[in-house]
């Protein structure tokens, strides 16, 4: 620490002392002489001492910046809800070109508004706890609009001399994704490894009777018409398997032009065993001039699957699944599904759709929330009401392929 300070505040005081000799003569050596420099040396030694501190502190915050500019992960300071900095990390995670796009925004700028509150309540908690809080789950908006799933931990630090929160982050956005998609895979899996079962008994059923058959045809007794049954009863096994594998295995999605009636007959078709399993009747109503959709057959058959065989377990006891196909006055198609199921508390009815939110003791949840990006992503909507013990009725509506819609399309082919 030089002591600059200190040197020319007594140097001060001795040459004022000077002047008061020479200009009035005054002794030099006086009681005033000794107070005013001890004075300035006492000041001296303060103010040296401050500038020594304040160097110190400017070369803290130096390293410290340099600290967390080499951390892989993001970094943001900010006081008063105000980012004052950040490393080049989250500089790059925001897509942003440099620092200077970023510093001086409020965080609020660049937190997705769902989650607003819940970070205020977080910045109050930082600021009375003494730990780093442990880390949250959050969205946040990038400079290019992109909206990414960041994960972070923040604690209460002195920055600038001022009260700030840290906040250390990372974007999850990829990871969540294949999280989702494997969940997504896991319920179906579960969904098909719960038909195999029903599946293997139907498919037993056609098996002796074609065996029955076949014996009948060592003694030289079939007459053609068994034939036609037999051949019936390969084609009936056909379907199911071929159902099976194409829920089974996963497929790009390719949107084409698809009847709605076969659609459903063909999951009616493999559901149906479970169903008898289950003392469930399924009926199914369908008008007679149904325009066609363009659909990702897959995609549809699994939502069909996945509701009837939602309003199956709904029903402990058995009952009636009735599922009505019309067409609508506005160029859509309805498809309604209605079960006597247990129905669904109204406390829940909000909650349907999310992960891992479910009414199943067993369940994830995931299968309702694929059903409803499905469909979302053919342009349709999927609603559902229900009442306590008395059942739920869920609708699809998919847009139809008009007549100009379909000109259309062939005009650009």
């Amino acid at each position: 620490m030089n002591r600059w300070g200190q040197i020319i505040l007594v140097l001060i005081s001795i040459l004022f002392t000077v002047y008061q000799k020479i200009v009035n003569h005054d002794n030099f050596f006086t009681i005033d002489f000794f107070i005013f420099t001890l004075i300035a040396w006492l000041v001296g030694r303060q103010y040296d001492k401050a500038r020594y501190y304040e160097k110190q502190a400017r070369s803290s915050e130096d390293s410290y910046k340099k600290l967390i500019d080499s951390l892989p992960e993001s970094v943001f300071i900010h006081q008063d809800n105000q980012i004052v900095y950040v490393n080049k990390a989250a500089v790059c995670m925001m897509g942003a070109s440099n620092m200077e796009e970023i510093i001086g925004k409020s965080i609020y700028d660049l937190i997705d508004p769902e989650y607003e509150e819940r970070i205020q309540q977080r910045i109050k908690q930082v600021k009375k706890e003494v730990q780093p809080l442990s880390s949250m789950e959050h969205r946040m908006k990038r400079i290019d609009g992109i909206m990414i799933s960041m994960e972070c931990s923040s604690m209460c630090i002195q920055f600038g001399g001022k009260e700030s929160v840290l906040s250390i982050g990372k974007d999850i956005s990829m990871r969540k994704e294949q999280t989702e998609r494997l969940l997504q895979k896991s319920e179906k899996l579960a969904m098909l490894g719960q038909l195999a079962a029903g599946i293997a008994h139907e498919i037993r059923n056609p098996l002796t009777s074609i065996k029955g058959f076949i014996h009948l045809m060592k003694t030289n007794k079939l007459d053609e018409e068994y034939f036609d049954i037999v051949f019936s009863e390969l084609e009936r096994i056909d379907l199911i398997v071929g159902e099976f594998l194409v829920l089974a295995k996963p497929s790009v999605a390719i949107f084409v032009e698809q009847d709605v009636k076969e659609l459903i007959k063909d999951i009616v078709t493999l559901i149906n065993t479970q169903s008898i399993l289950n003392n469930v009747q399924i009926f199914v109503e369908i008008d007679s001039d149904l325009p066609m959709i363009s659909c990702e057959k897959n995609q549809l058959k699994q939502v069909f699957l996945n509701l009837i065989k939602n309003s199956i377990e709904a029903m402990p006891i058995g009952g009636n699944i009735n599922v009505k196909v019309k067409r609508k006055d506005d160029g859509q198609i309805s498809i309604v599904i209605i079960d006597q199921g247990i129905g669904i508390p109204k406390e829940r009815m909000s909650t349907l759709g999310e992960p891992f939110y479910t009414t199943k003791e067993k369940g994830t949840g995931l299968g309702l929330m694929t059903c409803y990006k499905i469909i979302e992503s053919h342009n349709g909507q999927l609603t559902i009401q229900s009442k306590l013990n008395e059942g739920t009725t869920v609708e699809i509506i998919l847009p139809a392929i008009t007549q100009s819609l379909l000109k259309l399309e062939l005009s650009h082919t």
